[in-house]
């Protein structure tokens, strides 16, 4: 049996919310993709604390900063290849998914998946406004199942997002269209 990804923002949460979320879905591994790995506003999340706090409930952590967000933009992919995303961090990290490290850091996410319960955790609350959306799609083009995290005991089923296109090698890419892409709730 494959296991589901989940995703994760660690928003403002108290360390015990954080950790109660996580074990709800028996989570093993906690995935960070943050490019930073700290918070001045939550420092409970920071990388030289969190993972000994999780580590006491007998949850791993792993950073994989191939993974993270917060890209330049690219000088290699034209815009309109990503050109469905308005918000110009979409597009960058979007134009970076299309690289050898993103890549490489999706294979790592994935075979840590296929042994084990895993979250990505970013800091977004909520992952519509969060570069673990575009991680989604590419999990989703791979053929994973994805589940979002979004607090009170509340999990929603991911989908690939509107406008998202898989190539034949497996990269995902957003071409320019009518309905542009925003940082909305889908549903919204």
């Amino acid at each position: 049996m494959t296991l589901p990804f989940y995703t994760i923002g660690h928003s403002s949460h108290s360390l015990d919310e954080f950790i109660a979320m996580l074990e709800a879905v028996d989570i093993a591994l906690l995935v960070d993709i943050r490019k930073m790995t700290r918070s001045r506003t939550n420092p409970q999340f920071n990388e030289a604390t969190l993972p000994d706090a999780l580590a006491a409930v007998d949850i791993a952590y792993e950073h994989v900063a191939a993974l993270g967000g917060l890209r330049g933009k690219s000088h290699d992919v034209p815009d309109d290849v990503n050109g469905f995303w308005t918000n110009r961090s979409f597009h960058r990290y979007a134009d970076y998914a299309l690289s050898p490290a993103f890549r490489a850091g999706l294979d790592e996410l994935i075979a840590q998946g296929h042994r084990q319960r895993c979250a990505i955790m970013c800091s977004e609350a909520v992952w519509w406004r969060c570069h673990r959306r575009i991680v989604t799609d590419y999990l989703i083009a791979r053929g994973e199942t994805v589940l979002h995290i979004m607090g009170g005991n509340r999990v929603e089923p991911a989908r690939l997002t509107t406008g998202a296109t898989i190539r034949p090698d497996g990269t995902v890419v957003y071409p320019d269209t009518e309905a542009s892409g925003s940082t909305t709730h889908p549903d919204a």
